[in-house]
């Protein structure tokens, strides 16, 4: 796959929040070959140190909980510190386990939401003053197309999901006076190691490829892509949307 270079990118200052693997390493990567001050959060150790050592070029790694909002506030504040303000918030960090609509406990449902949806909340609230200062910023959210699927077998996630999007066009609103877009990425059905291990056997591959326009797999490049360019200046207008890299999954 070409890539597109943007040299506004180029030593921005980014954050990535679960960058370690999936889609969110993918990210790291296209930042970090734009040239970006790249930092990611994330909890497992092992996979995002791996990956800070195949990547070199200054890309950080922090270990962080995002679901404890001081330590995300404090790993967010530690960049700020290091670097100034942040330019580039990318929401990724998320976890689509399935569950049963009648086992969802309250405890479940905290746990699910602030692992889903609040931590995109206070990781923009905590960023937004740096990027007003500084003349406006970039918040980009991730969706999911799953609950506009009404896929089955996890309502706590596809609730949250439909939750980032309703936030994301409110914080573009009150944010944008000061410069600051906030967009939604849609991703469709991504072939990332956890997905392909976990729940895309071969037979749901090919359903996915009959409700796709598109008859290839999605993967996490794809959705780098749109990231990317929503982040950069030439998407200097583009705010308050989302934007969908699913093949066309319908």
């Amino acid at each position: 796959m070409s890539h597109a270079a943007y040299p506004s990118l180029a030593g921005k200052t980014v954050v990535i929040t679960g960058g370690g693997s999936g889609i969110g390493e993918a990210i790291v990567e296209g930042f970090t070959r734009q040239k970006a001050r790249v930092f990611f959060l994330d909890v497992a150790t092992k996979e995002s140190q791996a990956l800070v050592a195949r990547l070199g070029n200054g890309t950080q790694f922090i270990q962080c909980d995002i679901t404890d909002t001081k330590a995300l506030r404090a790993a967010l504040a530690e960049v700020e510190a290091k670097v100034g303000p942040v330019a580039v918030l990318v929401n990724n960090a998320a976890n689509d386990d399935r569950h049963k609509f009648e086992d969802v406990t309250p405890e479940y449902w905290e746990q699910r939401i602030g692992v889903n949806l609040k931590h995109l909340f206070f990781a923009a609230q905590a960023v937004a003053p740096g990027m007003k200062k500084a003349g406006g910023g970039c918040i980009v959210n991730m969706g999911s197309v799953s609950w506009h699927l009404s896929l089955p077998g996890m309502p706590v996630y596809e609730t949250a999901k439909a939750g980032i999007e309703g936030m994301t066009r409110a914080l573009a609103r009150d944010l944008g006076e000061a410069g600051i877009r906030v967009n939604c990425v849609v991703p469709g059905a991504i072939r990332t190691p956890r997905q392909m291990k976990l729940w895309h056997t071969p037979e749901e591959e090919a359903k996915i490829l009959a409700q796709q326009c598109l008859k290839s797999r999605v993967d996490p490049e794809h959705v780098t892509a749109m990231v990317l360019f929503l982040a950069s200046d030439d998407a200097r207008m583009c705010t308050s949307h989302n934007y969908w890299v699913d093949a066309g999954y319908r």
